[in-house]
C-alpha cells in the first residue's frame, strides 16, 4: 500500500501545482493539495508518527504527521525557475537514505530512493540535451514530497532519523538561498552540495547524541543571523 499511496500522493502534487500555475491560483490552493496528498499517505499508507521517544502523541499524531510532510515537501518551494544542478541536492539526501534503508532492510525506501536517484539523473542528462537550464517548481516539489514520505517512512521506527533530512537537504537548500544573491548560482550549489555531502558522512561516522548538539548550535546560529536584515533570507 506504499506504493499506491505515495503513487497517488505524487499524482495529487502535480495536478494541483499545474492548475495554480497555470490559472495564477492563491498559494492556499498549493497547500491545500499538498496537504491531501499527505493525507493519502496517512490512511491508505498508513504512515504517521505516533510517538516521540517514550512520549505517546495521541491525538497529535495526524497533525504532527501533516506538519512534517507539508513542511519538508516546501523546503525547495521556488517562485522562479531553478538551475537544473539545484536537483543534485535532493539527491545526497536520497542517497543517505538509500543506504541507512539497505542496512536496516527497509525494501520501501530503498526501492523508491534509489528509482528516485536513478531519475533525477536520466532528467538531468535529458535537459542537458535539450540545452535545458532551468527546472520549475511542479519537479522540485514532487522531489522534496517524495523525500518527506521517505523520512516519515523512518521515523516511525527511529525518531532520531530526523536528522538525515535535515542535515543533508532542509539545511543545504537554506544555505542555497542564503548566498545565491551573492554568488553566482553554480557557485551556490557547489557549496550547497558540499555541506550535505559533509554532513552525509558524518551522519554515519558521529552518534546521534553528538549530532543533536548540531542541531541546537545551528538553531541558535540561524534565529541570531534573522535578526540582521543584511544575512536574512527567511
Amino acid at each position: 500500500m506504499y506504493y499506491i499511496a505515495l503513487f497517488i500522493g505524487l499524482i495529487i502534487i502535480v495536478i494541483t501545482t499545474k492548475l495554480t500555475q497555470t490559472y495564477k491560483l492563491s498559494s492556499i490552493y498549493l497547500i491545500l493539495g499538498q496537504i491531501s496528498a499527505s493525507l493519502i499517505i496517512i490512511i491508505v499508507g498508513n504512515l504517521e508518527i505516533s510517538h516521540i521517544k517514550q512520549l505517546q502523541l495521541g491525538y497529535l499524531t495526524t497533525p504532527l504527521t501533516l506538519l512534517f510532510l507539508v513542511g519538508f515537501t516546501n523546503v525547495m518551494s521556488v517562485d522562479k525557475e531553478q538551475n537544473t544542478l539545484i536537483l543534485l541536492l535532493p539527491c545526497i539526501s536520497l542517497g543517505s537514505l538509500s543506504v541507512l534503508a539497505f542496512f536496516w532492510g527497509d525494501s520501501f525506501v530503498l526501492t523508491v530512493g534509489i528509482c528516485t536517484i536513478l531519475t533525477i539523473t536520466f532528467l538531468l542528462l535529458y535537459f542537458y540535451i535539450l540545452g535545458k537550464a532551468l527546472v520549475g517548481k511542479t519537479l522540485v516539489t514532487l522531489v522534496s514530497f517524495i523525500i518527506a514520505v521517505l523520512s516519515l517512512s523512518f521515523l516511525i521506527m527511529s525518531t532520531e532519523t530526523i536528522y538525515i533530512p535535515i542535515f543533508t537537504f532542509a539545511i543545504p537548500f537554506g544555505l542555497y538561498n542564503l548566498i545565491q544573491n551573492k554568488n553566482k548560482n553554480l557557485h551556490s550549489i557547489t557549496y550547497s552540495l558540499l555541506i550535505a555531502i559533509l554532513f552525509s558522512v558524518l551522519l554515519f561516522l558521529l552518534p546521534f547524541s553528538i549530532l543533536w548538539y548540531f542541531v541546537v548550535g545551528l538553531t541558535i546560529i540561524l534565529v541570531i543571523t534573522q535578526m540582521s536584515k543584511k544575512y536574512r533570507f527567511i
